[in-house]
């Protein structure tokens, strides 16, 4: 049985857009997302499945910066698909509100 390959798209941690295949790799019962850009190599540890070794890759890029991610299946069980398969988005984890300080602050914070 192949493994899956898919295709990774979004703005990386300096607002530039890019796209790039995440490949997967066995590793004993589970699998290992391996996505490479620029200078940048991330490899998860392994998990049961692919998707959720992908579900780690996307948290692991959006815990550094990565935005508006979305992947597309292009290689499943090692057939070929093409751009049939729709994209899958990820929504962006919330950023964190700059705490605001003194009376100015405190007041502008009642009206959120």
């Amino acid at each position: 049985m192949g493994l899956d390959k898919h295709q990774l798209a979004g703005l990386d941690d300096r607002e530039r857009g890019f796209s790039r295949p995440v490949e997967f790799e066995r590793d004993g019962d589970g699998y290992r997302a391996i996505l490479r850009y620029e200078t940048l190599r991330v490899r998860t540890e392994a998990h049961l499945t692919q998707n959720e070794a992908l579900t780690i890759l996307i948290q692991t890029l959006q815990s550094h910066g990565y935005r508006q991610l979305k992947t597309q299946m292009s290689f499943r069980d090692g057939l070929y698909l093409g751009s049939q398969e729709l994209w899958v988005e990820y929504p962006d984890p919330p950023e964190a509100m700059p705490e605001q300080r003194g009376l100015l602050g405190r007041i502008l914070s009642w009206f959120r």
